[in-house]
């Protein structure tokens, strides 16, 4: 861990210290979430996105990797409101590779894999979802393919749920009913078994990252279809220049990361 001193008025950085210490020091709540500043330290780009508007306040986080700025990760603005005001967002967000023109030129890909390869930090997701869910009477969690399958049933687990796979055509054996959905070149569809959600079942939706939307739409209108509540639509990553929660309508979508 790598400790930082920083000085700051109204979010602009004044001065900033560095040392080795090992010690956590509490972030308070005086806080700003409109701007955001990056120092180097050791020729990485370090991205902060709370402003201190104080005096002078020690955060210990992660070491992150250098990015750019213009594709960095910032935590979720919900989550501060939440009171998630750990160093657990923190260890989550430095652990999400970025790899650039993947799966095609121009694309900032957001790989997670990294995160699984980090075993505090996978806990450290699965936790924070099940934070928030165990009191909620949810009886679903419903994983959209193929990375909602990862997060999804560690999470119906340790919640008392079931867990239902929202797969592609033709990948479930059984009698499926079936939503379409947009993609950028055309249509795609996701599908769910027959009989796995009964009428008036609480559901929540899982996926690692919110783009569009679009997946996340067609999960919804499936569970409706059966006559299943959904609660609320969970995802680690946001993109939000691509605006999918505004297609959400009035579901709510909860998210740790929010990629800008």
């Amino acid at each position: 861990m790598e400790t930082f001193g920083i000085s700051s008025v109204n979010g602009n950085l004044i001065s900033s210290s560095y040392n080795n210490s090992p010690h956590l020091s509490n972030m308070n709540s005086s806080v700003s979430l409109k701007t955001s500043f990056i120092c180097n330290v050791n020729n990485s780009k370090i991205l902060f996105s709370p402003n201190f508007r104080s005096s002078t306040k020690r955060i210990t986080v992660p070491k992150i990797r250098s990015f750019s700025a213009n594709n960095s990760k910032k935590l979720s603005q919900q989550n501060l409101k939440d009171g998630f005001q750990d160093d657990r967002i923190a260890r989550i967000s430095s652990a999400i590779r970025l790899i650039p023109d993947f799966p095609k030129p121009g694309i900032m890909f957001q790989d997670i894999t990294t995160l699984l390869l980090d075993p505090k930090a996978f806990q450290d997701t699965i936790d924070l979802f099940v934070e928030r869910y165990k009191n909620k009477d949810i009886t679903v969690v419903a994983g959209t393919e193929a990375r909602g399958f990862i997060f999804g049933p560690p999470i119906a687990l340790a919640i008392g749920a079931k867990f239902v796979p929202m797969r592609k055509p033709k990948k479930l054996p059984g009698e499926v009913i079936s939503e379409e959905y947009t993609l950028e070149y055309g249509t795609d569809k996701l599908e769910m078994h027959v009989g796995a959600v009964q009428a008036g079942e609480r559901a929540l939706i899982v996926d690692d990252l919110i783009a569009t939307g679009g997946t996340l739409c067609a999960g919804i209108r499936l569970l409706e279809r059966v006559g299943a509540e959904v609660v609320e639509c969970a995802c680690l990553i946001e993109l939000p220049e691509l605006k999918g929660r505004d297609r959400l309508g009035n579901k709510p979508l909860f998210i740790l990361v929010s990629a800008v």
